[in-house]
């Protein structure tokens, strides 16, 4: 029977079920197209999967695949209630119950390390919207069209604009970090087409500093009045899980 996989947990998280050595339902939690999910023992730990027929797979090539992902981040989130979680990337499947066994045997060590590492913390997220610095012209230069020194010319002002987005990003990155002093961040910054620079920021921290945190964020959307800000969380570690596994479906 091939596998969906969701997360990976502590097999001692669930006691009523840590004795058993062959996978047992998990009551009252749904999978992926309404699929019974089950606990699957593996050596120290469990992974949280439901069966995967082949229709399945062929569903998660269809527009269904979008509700697929929600209900994907639904059963990790239900987890995370209860234990530590590693969640698996939307669409990991194991052919077998021996291919699940070999991925989770030969990344044991690598797996009881982040799940030490993640112990007890929870990940916020954080979208901050600023004005762009630098807004390009509105007639981009062609090369064809002007003389090479004109166009060099642009070349080393687009660069110059880079420059400065980065350096912006750096300072408002560093200012949020200040500000909420996270365990660990991961922060991307891109350019929106209204516009606009978006920092997309994940902050890992302690599950009982949340409160803490969500009080800091208020705090400093009344001090930021240049940003738009917005807060969701606390989230299962996403961006936080060091994805070196090798995996055997």
């Amino acid at each position: 029977m091939a596998w969906y996989a969701y997360c990976i947990t502590e097999r001692n998280a669930y006691p009523e079920l840590a004795r058993h050595r062959r996978p047992m339902p998990l009551q009252g939690i749904t999978g992926l197209f309404g699929n019974q999910t089950f606990f699957f023992p593996a050596a120290d730990l469990a992974v949280i999967v439901s069966e995967h027929l082949p229709e399945d797979a062929a569903r998660l090539q269809t527009p269904d695949a979008q509700i697929a992902a929600r209900e994907h981040a639904r059963v990790i989130s239900t987890c995370f209630a209860q234990a530590t979680v590693l969640p698996f990337r939307f669409g990991t499947t194991f052919e077998d119950d021996d291919a699940l066994r070999r991925s989770v045997r030969s990344n044991q060590r690598h797996f009881l390390a982040n799940v030490e590492r993640l112990r007890g913390k929870a990940e916020m997220h954080l979208k901050v919207l600023v004005d762009d610095i630098c807004p390009e012209s509105r007639k981009a230069l062609q090369p064809e069209h002007h003389a090479g020194q004109e166009y060099l010319s642009h070349l080393r002002e687009s660069a110059t604009r880079q420059r400065e987005r980065q350096s912006r990003a750096r300072a408002l990155s560093l200012q949020m970090h200040r500000m909420f002093l996270p365990l660990a961040e991961e922060i991307t910054c891109k350019r929106m087409d209204s516009g606009k620079m978006l920092l997309d920021i994940a902050h890992l921290v302690d599950k009982k500093t949340v409160e803490r945190y969500q009080n800091k964020y208020s705090t400093a959307t009344l001090q930021m009045k240049d940003c738009a800000m917005q807060l969701s969380g606390p989230w299962p570690p996403y961006h936080f899980v060091q994805r070196e596994q090798r995996t055997h479906a």
